[in-house]
Order: structure tokens, then sequence, then C-alpha cells
């Protein structure tokens, strides 16, 4: 598709912010994906492309990020290894869903998604506490399932992902809150690599807008890594909630 200079100024900026939020707290989808949408003009085919086209564009954001964690991650890396198998398995059968379900399926389904998202961003700290009040959370299965489901999420949407994997994690995991982003980073990028293979095979995704979107996603990814660390992610999170409730409001009364 060819996009107008400042539509590709729009959504370059899009992703690099989206790489700086999925760095630090999570939700960058909810930036990339209704600016995508907007471009690629609505409509239930509109939201397959922008949802395909985003995954492939935040795919490199992801691989950046996890350089720059790259300490955090060779301190963690059994776990890595034990997470990444139900993060690619999800990560497939995710985005199989949103290819072989009818397209008005996924038009139905993302604005309600958008809105628990922004809900997961809201109340991050309350279901970190809500889930450490459940028996048996802390066994290393319920991790292993817990990200297959995460996982599946993921690829036939994703929005909100890390939060829900770091808040997973800060139950399950005696990791710090460093090691637990870095893993968190590292199976978003799996996640998200196989979903986009399958995408890119299948043709939905358009290349031209993930390459541009890709590039200012590495930016952001890596910029927001190394910003993690000293930089308190809650005005993040109430941009990405802003723009997520915009969009979903837009998208229900389309």
């Amino acid at each position: 598709m060819t996009v107008t200079l400042s539509q590709g100024a729009f959504l370059a900026a899009a992703a690099v912010g989206a790489g700086v939020i999925n760095a630090i707290a999570g939700g960058g989808t909810l930036l990339t994906f209704p600016a995508l949408v907007g471009v690629l003009g609505g409509g239930p085919a509109a939201a397959v492309t922008a949802n395909a086209t985003n995954t492939v564009a935040l795919w490199a954001g992801q691989l950046s990020s996890a350089f720059a964690y790259k300490k955090h991650l060779q301190e963690e890396r059994r776990r890595a290894i034990s997470l990444a198998v139900p993060s690619v398995i999800g990560g497939v059968a995710g985005s199989a869903l949103v290819l072989y379900l009818p397209e008005r399926v996924f038009a139905a389904v993302v604005p309600w998604l958008i809105v628990v998202a922004c809900v997961l961003l809201a109340l991050q700290g309350p279901i970190k506490r809500a889930l450490a009040r459940v028996p048996g959370a802390d066994h290393p299965a319920a991790l292993w399932l817990v990200q297959l489901v995460v996982a599946v999420y993921g690829g036939y949407f994703g929005a909100a992902m890390g939060i829900i994997m770091l808040a997973a994690m800060s139950v399950l995991l005696p990791a710090s809150g460093q090691h637990a982003n870095a893993l968190k980073v590292l199976l978003s990028f799996l996640i998200n690599g196989a979903a986009a293979v399958l995408f890119m095979a299948t043709g939905h995704a358009d290349l031209w807008l993930a390459l541009l979107m890709a590039a200012a996603n590495v930016v952001g990814g890596w910029t927001g890594a190394h910003l993690a660390q000293r930089l308190p992610p809650a005005a993040m999170r109430g941009v990405a909630i802003a723009v997520g409730l915009y969009a979903a409001g837009r998208m229900l009364l389309a």
C-alpha cells in the first residue's frame, strides 16, 4: 500500500512509542494497531491486515530489546528455554485463529480485547496481588500453562500481552523484576515471531508498512529497554490506556 509522507511519519512515531512502551511495561499494540487501522481505511479486512502488519513490525523492536537485556537473559537461560516451547506453540495457534476465523469475528472481538487490555494495564498491581493468593500458583507447570494461554492470545492480538506475562511471572517466579521483564521481552519476541512468519507466508501482512514501522520500532525497543530500569512505566501505561479506549470506542461506534 502507498502511504503519504504524513501517514508514514504517523506510523513511524507510533512504532517508536510502541517499542518504548513494550520494553518498559507492555501495551505498545494499543498505539500501533489503531494507527494502522486508520491508515488502511477501517473495516474488517483492514483490521486483519493491520493486526498481521503490526505483528511483523513489532517483532524487530522486541529483538532489539532482547539484545539490550542480554545479561539478564543469560542468567535466566533455563527458564527462557523452557518457556520458549509454549510461546511458539501458542503464537502459531493464535495467529491461525486470525487467519481461519471469519474477518467479521476478528472485527467484533478486537474492540473488546482492547478494552480488556486497558483494564489489565490499569489494574496491574491488584491483579498481581490477587494472583499471589491463588493456591498452587507457584508450581512450574502453572507458569508453563499460563504462558501457553498468553501466547495464544498474543498470536491472535496481543495488546497488553507483556503486562499479563509480567503479572504471572511476578507471582510464579522467584526472579527479580528486571529478570522477569527480560523474559517477557524475549518470549514476546518468540510469540510475535511465530505469528509473523505465518502472516508473511500467507500474505496477510503489508510488508512495506511493516518494514517502515519495524525500523522505527527498533529504535523505540532499544531505547525503552535501557530506560526500563530508570523510568516509572505509569505515564506510558496512561498514554496506552487513553489511546486504546479511544480506538475501542471508535471501532464499537463505527
